[in-house]
């Protein structure tokens, strides 16, 4: 049953993927990539990974989505005439570059888990969670209010350039 509930998972997983990508209408990208994040939530719970399962689903699928689907409906990117298709030579050097980085990712994967000795993994997710909960709340809490604070100016800047160009179309 376990093998079925994963297979069904991944699929999910790959396909919404695929689609983020295929998509032309960023609003439908966006959904395709709430459904990516909550198959590997999904996976996480196969896993016996509940705690990055919650995160994945409250932090990513909740927080983040909102904010990505915010600023899609605030810059108006939902019109085809908003969306300029990268063409030409910047396009092709853009995929081949990132082609090349898949490839050297999807290498150093393959490498680290040839060298890699077997571990326990419920053991390691359980110090993991621990570990990660007092570092973010104790050496990482400067970084941490940092990047939110990095967040809600790139928000701001975002809404004071949709007001600028909103009262010159005017």
């Amino acid at each position: 049953m376990e093998t079925a509930v994963f297979y069904v998972l991944a699929t999910v997983s790959v396909a919404s993927a695929v689609l983020l990508v295929l998509f032309r209408n960023p609003v439908y990208s966006a959904l395709s990539l709430v459904a990516t994040l909550f198959a590997v939530a999904g996976l996480f719970v196969l896993l016996n990974a509940y705690f990055l399962a919650a995160v994945q689903i409250i932090v990513y699928a909740g927080a983040v989505m909102v904010l990505f689907l915010f600023v899609i409906m605030l810059l108006n990117l939902g019109h085809p005439e908003a969306l300029e298709p990268m063409t030409g030579t910047y396009r092709r050097a853009a995929v081949l570059l990132l082609g090349v980085l898949l490839m050297a990712q999807l290498s150093a994967i393959g490498v680290r888990q040839l060298r890699s000795p077997v571990v326990d993994n419920e053991l390691l997710l359980s110090e993991n969670v621990s570990t990660i909960g007092k570092l973010l709340y104790t050496d990482f809490v400067f970084p941490f209010e940092i990047a939110s604070l990095i967040l809600l100016v790139a928000l701001i800047g975002v809404v004071v350039l949709v007001k600028r160009d909103a009262k010159q179309v005017s």
